[in-house]
């Protein structure tokens, strides 16, 4: 009996070998097949993510910034200092965050996944973003991406925000109510817009779902998103979200416009 067992096992192991080596040799027959390439300029790199060149591109947002905006500083004023744009037009929401500055890379990363069906550069981003976001999710109760309109998400097949939500959700440990906020309102797309006609955009176009005020109400929230620029869908959103009982609202975003450098006050 101990005998059968043995070579039972030995069966077994000499089967485990067979598999590894049978699974080593997938994977490189697939690297070849279909090497990693660059997010961005789609040139071979080792792993996942962006070539040496790429990567020195992307402008990588870090303290010292704004305590409101997340506007990053050229130098460290102390903690707690808001900029100029937080004191003279406070925005409705609490506190706003961005992983990278909106340049040229950071919007090549994001078209690719909006329009060009990129679904694998969701992981990378959204790690990104739960990166620099850690202290709005560490006080949040609910993550909430910016919805599309029915007919635009029928088009895309995908909301990039909800795919971002996700990445951050199982990186932070918080629940994403998906269907929370509508876009009730199909909108012009907000590229080219001056400032007040963004906002007028955006006017009335979102809304919470009557069964979803009892999950909101009384909770801290982060709104989802791609990108900030105007923040008039930013905006819109948030107002919507505070009038049906949510106790605060942050933003958490892959990209933000920055405007060139000036002293904080």
């Amino acid at each position: 009996m101990p005998t059968q067992l043995t070579a039972a096992e030995a069966r077994s192991g000499h089967l485990a070998r067979l598999l590894g080596a049978a699974r080593t040799v997938f994977g490189i027959a697939l690297g070849v097949a279909l090497p990693q390439v660059c997010a961005a300029c789609r040139e071979p790199v080792v792993g996942e993510g962006l070539c040496a060149p790429c990567w020195s591109k992307l402008s990588f947002i870090a303290p010292p910034y704004c305590a409101r905006l997340g506007i990053p500083f050229p130098f460290d004023p102390g903690p707690g200092t808001l900029s100029m744009e937080a004191i003279a037009d406070p925005p409705a929401y609490g506190r706003a965050r961005a992983a990278v500055c909106f340049d040229e890379t950071a919007r090549v990363l994001v078209h690719a996944l909006k329009y060009a069906d990129r679904l694998d550069l969701a992981p990378i981003m959204g790690r990104w973003m739960a990166n620099a976001g850690r202290e709005l999710t560490a006080d949040a109760d609910l993550l909430v991406p910016v919805p599309l309109h029915w007919r635009r998400q029928w088009q895309r097949r995908f909301n990039q925000s909800a795919l971002l939500a996700e990445v951050i959700a199982k990186a932070s440990g918080r629940r994403v109510s998906f269907a929370a906020l509508k876009r009730v309102k199909a909108t012009a797309h907000q590229v080219g817009l001056a400032r007040t006609e963004r906002a007028a955009n955006v006017q009335g176009a979102f809304a919470v779902r009557p069964d979803a005020r009892t999950e909101l109400a009384g909770r801290r929230l982060v709104l989802v998103d791609d990108v900030l620029t105007s923040g008039a869908t930013i905006e819109a959103c948030t107002r919507a979200l505070l009038r049906a009982g949510a106790a605060g609202v942050d933003v958490l975003v892959f990209a933000r416009v920055v405007a060139p450098a000036r002293v904080p006050i």
